[in-house]
């Protein structure tokens, strides 16, 4: 019997929550079914309870797992809301950085 794998597409994602004025960074399998947790009070126990509504600010789509990690790693490593706004503004930047970590 042949073998073969589904690969499933990532999304890194950058959530904004005006309540708290801080953003969250994270990578899933399947945003909707994330986003619906964070803003979900009743299921919701970690620390992002505390933000809701939470608001998306970006995503990037349709990565490999390993992308989709690395990415959501450099994001929260430059812990910055400038380099953020940034890469939301100019989307050419957003692709150069892609490149780089690939």
């Amino acid at each position: 019997m042949p073998a073969f794998f589904v690969y499933m597409k990532h999304t890194t994602y950058i959530l904004y929550s005006p309540g708290i004025d801080r953003y969250y960074i994270g990578y899933t399998s399947s945003f909707s079914d994330r986003l619906s947790f964070h803003n979900d009070g009743a299921r919701n126990k970690i620390w992002t309870k505390r933000g809701i509504p939470w608001e998306v600010y970006l995503t990037v789509e349709g990565l490999e797992k390993s992308m989709a990690r690395k990415l959501e790693l450099h994001l929260k490593k430059m812990k910055s809301r400038n380099y953020l706004k940034e890469l939301k503004q100019n989307p050419k930047k957003l692709e150069e950085l892609l490149l780089k970590l690939s």
